[in-house]
């Protein structure tokens, strides 16, 4: 039986996604919702779907066996409780809201409902993971060291700390959620942030509070120590990756690949699936009983958002923020 995906949100995460579900095998997305009407028309032709305004009127029509839900990260809430109210499997965009109240109480929510649950931290679905954490296994990791080094997205929200969370919570939490997936859950964060100077009143008001340019020291179970850096003025995406030193070992990691190096050779690992057509196949795989659940179920993008929430805190006040060893959360 076809598996049919309700999109809410039509903008460029949501075309990603709706081009890698249309090159899954029994599965169609029959419904587009997005409050701009015609982002919502434009998508849905593409897919040849139906267009909404409305999420709820995506989700009702017809049957519907799963939704999507990319939206900004200040759009979260609402959206995710129409989906848990008709009981539906839901995959939502990184990062889950903007704020942890917000993922909190959706957290909660999804374990009441006992719904299939996927997330967009795709980095975890690469299939080089295993054998980075076997290598790990057997060579622990004392020091890792994590980048988001690129431009400042073209949309206006971005910028604001409400709206966005900022680009640790926006994008860095790709790297932290990787950094969780190989070295454990975190017990201390240490970060500190910095704004450019901007001597026109009206352009800093416009430019939002998002800092430029952020490091971070996050210090885990395990006994590993990670830094951590991002920035948002260059020109172009410099880096995104995760690295770790273990005694006679690096691992270099990225959305595209690994990298081993043992200090006699170095070893690239490409996989053999895009992990960003991976984490969507799964999902429908879980939808359909194919597999038991996600590699980044709703609860593990939380643990990781908790994270990212915790640096984005640490930065803002100066001062250290601690959190439970086997949860990743504040106690």
């Amino acid at each position: 039986m076809t598996t049919r995906i309700a999109l809410i949100g039509a903008g460029s995460v949501a075309r990603r996604h709706s081009a890698v579900l249309a090159g899954l095998d029994d599965v169609e997305v029959v419904a587009v919702a997005d409050p701009a009407p015609q982002a919502a028309e434009t998508l849905a032709r593409e897919c040849d779907a139906a267009a909404f305004t409305a999420a709820e009127h995506a989700l009702d029509h017809g049957r519907i066996d799963a939704a999507y839900i990319c939206v900004p990260p200040f759009a979260h809430g609402a959206l995710e409780k129409e989906v848990l109210a008709r009981g539906l499997p839901m995959f939502v965009e990184k990062p889950v809201a903007a704020d942890l109240a917000t993922a909190e109480e959706l957290a909660d929510l999804v374990a009441a409902a006992g719904v299939v649950t996927g997330t967009g931290y795709h980095w975890r679905c690469l299939d080089v993971i295993p054998e980075a954490q076997q290598m790990l296994a057997d060579a622990p990791p004392y020091l890792a060291t994590g980048y988001w080094l690129d431009k400042r997205p073209p949309v206006s929200w971005w910028g604001h700390t409400e709206r966005s969370g900022g680009q640790v919570v926006e994008q860095l939490t790709h790297v932290l959620d990787l950094a969780r997936v190989l070295l454990g859950e975190p017990v201390e964060v240490f970060a500190a942030g910095v704004r450019q100077t901007v001597p026109d009143a009206a352009v800093a008001e416009n430019s939002g509070d998002v800092d430029d340019a952020t490091a971070a020291t996050v210090r885990f179970g395990s006994g590993a120590v990670a830094t951590l850096a991002a920035t948002s003025l260059l020109r172009a995406k410099h880096r995104a990756a995760l690295h770790t030193f273990s005694s006679g070992l690096v691992l270099e990691l990225s959305e595209t690949g690994m990298v081993l190096d043992d200090g006699s050779s170095r070893r690239e690992c490409v996989p053999a699936e895009d992990p960003k057509v991976t984490v969507d196949r799964e999902f429908v795989e879980a939808v359909r009983g194919e597999r038991e659940e996600t590699r980044a179920p709703y609860a593990e993008a939380v643990r990781s958002h908790r994270l990212s929430c915790a640096v984005a805190q640490s930065a803002r006040t100066g001062v250290p923020v601690l959190l439970s060893a086997s949860l990743g959360e504040a106690p």
